[in-house]
């Protein structure tokens, strides 16, 4: 309920999880058991809240990524889980803020990088001679000799 209660907030299925997501993106995740809750808080407030609350908190990992962290529910404060959720969030509407100031500012880079795809590359140079050596006599299929042949050494 708390991370309802934020702007602009929806709650949707992710797979098998619930997820709570800010105009479209997601910022905290349930897995179907509901004993823990995934949140994506940045590195600096992740590496806080694991020193703070050592026995709720631990890394969550994508492969060998870190992408926030795993609360556990029985171990944490409803305070806790509140102020991670809070965080999630901050986090999240940050990097939705960054990606728009981005994504005005592509348009000129979409046009420069069509210009290079056009540039001309020189060719590589060949270091090897090339030499002519028979290949065959004669064809099987016509009986005709067949005339030398370019090959590389």
């Amino acid at each position: 309920m708390h991370a309802l209660s934020r702007e602009a907030v929806t709650e949707e299925p992710h797979h098998t999880y619930s997820s709570f997501r800010v105009r479209g993106k997601i910022f905290v995740t349930i897995p179907p058991e509901e004993t823990h809750l995934h949140v994506f808080v940045g590195e600096e407030d992740r590496e806080q809240a694991l020193a703070m609350y050592p026995h709720a908190v631990e890394k969550l990992f994508w492969g060998s990524k870190v992408l926030g962290l795993r609360v556990d529910l029985a171990k944490a404060t409803p305070a806790v889980v509140k102020a991670l959720v809070d965080k999630a969030y901050e986090t999240r509407v940050r990097k939705d803020a960054g990606t728009r100031r981005t994504r005005t500012s592509r348009g000129p880079r979409r046009h420069a990088r069509r210009k290079r795809l056009t540039t001309v590359m020189p060719t590589p140079q060949v270091t090897k001679p090339c030499t002519t050596q028979p290949h065959s006599t004669s064809s099987a299929w016509t009986g005709a000799t067949t005339r030398a042949m370019p090959r590389w050494n």
